[in-house]
């Protein structure tokens, strides 16, 4: 969706906000680089009004969030989701969906992306007044929910076997688990220790019937193999790699770089 602008129709905005940071990206479009990036983290997770807060306060301070933009995607990015096949999604009942794995308020907004090519509906709960806050910043915007991103992303690879992708975070990871294409699970997981890490994927591939020796475990996001969560998955599963992309932009020398680039995945597919 458009802000009216009609200098800079070429710049691009995208925000993914968590409750325990913020992330924010511009590219220029017509030249095909990245020219403003920032990442702010959280101390301890906050409550929407506080993130709003905070992001109040990072726009009073950051000149390159006044500049006009020409579209914009805000991304939601917590575990109020659960996907649905299309065919038993109903709008009316979208609430029924969320009841059995998260706690919802009367006074909550519920929200869903569709993934048409996957036959996928994301119900979720995004922060109604983050929503507000931006719609009266930029007028009509886009937003989604960044397990929406990251599975339409994860099946467009090539993968012949089953394989369970693990985009990792600080104490928390989502993973999503494919096979021919074909999507068999998306779950997001909070964890404090290594040993929960590995819980977590070897609890999955049980459930879902995959041997460790076989299934192949992709890596991504805030994860090197010299991390303990990598060397004590490489203890139990047989075939281990990191996920390598390029990306259809570049970061202009004046711009911030994420390191490594697909610590901020979703964010810069969403561009």
């Amino acid at each position: 969706m458009a802000t009216s602008n009609k200098e800079n129709t070429f710049l691009k905005l995208s925000i993914q906000v968590s409750l325990d940071g913020l992330s924010f990206c511009i590219l220029n479009t017509q030249e095909k680089k990245i020219v403003f990036y920032r990442k702010k983290s959280f101390s301890t997770q906050l409550d929407p009004v506080k993130v709003l807060e905070e992001i109040d306060k990072l726009y009073k301070q950051e000149p390159h969030l006044e500049i006009p933009v020409n579209e914009v995607i805000l991304l939601f990015n917590n575990s109020l989701f659960t996907l649905v096949p299309t065919p038993l999604f109903e709008e009316e009942n979208a609430s029924s969906y969320l009841k059995f794995n998260t706690k919802i308020l009367k006074s909550d907004f519920i929200a869903y992306d569709e993934l048409k090519q996957h036959q996928i509906v994301n119900v979720y709960i995004p922060y109604t007044n983050i929503v507000n806050y931006f719609f009266e910043k930029y007028g009509e915007f886009e937003y989604k929910h960044t397990s929406s991103i990251l599975v339409e992303e994860l099946l467009k690879l090539p993968a012949e076997e089953p394989t369970m992708y693990i985009f990792n975070r600080e104490k928390e990871f989502d993973l999503v688990v494919t096979d021919h294409a074909e999507l068999l699970l998306c779950n997001s997981f909070s964890y404090e220790t290594k040993e929960d890490f590995l819980y977590y994927i070897l609890f999955t591939a049980e459930q879902l019937h995959l041997d460790p020796l076989e299934f192949q475990l992709v890596l991504f996001g805030d994860i090197t193999k010299e991390s303990e969560f990598y060397k004590i998955a490489y203890n139990y599963i047989k075939n281990i790699e990191f996920l390598s992309l390029v990306f259809p932009f570049d970061f202009s020398g004046e711009a911030e770089k994420p390191s490594p680039e697909t610590k901020e995945f979703v964010l810069l597919k969403s561009l």
